[in-house]
């Protein structure tokens, strides 16, 4: 895995360390990227584009990031609870951060079904 992620666009640039990114929302034209140190980045691209630059940067076959649904990407790493049933999705890491995230009962039981087969 790549140390660091680039998101450029005509006016920002955006340099994220893999470890750090924990998960990114998608509204509109913009996405927004949350940080275990509880920062978090504003990015003038989609969530496609971002989905794309991630694949290019850190290797399809990387598997670090997966896309939930159309306005969630998440780093697997984090994932410690899923609950499809609630709608229910917990990233953390044990010890400084959680997030609490919702998405659709049927992306989250893929996401459960993978995660299982993976493990």
């Amino acid at each position: 895995m790549k140390e660091h992620l680039l998101f450029s666009s005509s006016t920002e640039l955006v340099r994220v360390s893999t470890a750090a990114l924990v998960y990114i929302t998608a509204e509109g034209n913009y996405s927004t990227a949350y940080l275990a140190d509880g920062g978090e980045y504003v990015l003038t691209l989609q969530l496609g584009q971002i989905e794309r630059r991630i694949e290019e940067q850190a290797g399809s076959d990387d598997g670090h990031f997966i896309r939930i649904g159309k306005s969630l990407i998440v780093n697997k790493d984090y994932i410690t609870y899923i609950n499809p049933g609630r709608q229910r999705l917990i990233l953390s890491d044990g010890r400084s951060f959680k997030h609490e995230l919702s998405a659709s009962r049927e992306a989250l039981k893929s996401l459960k079904e993978f995660l299982e087969q993976e493990a």
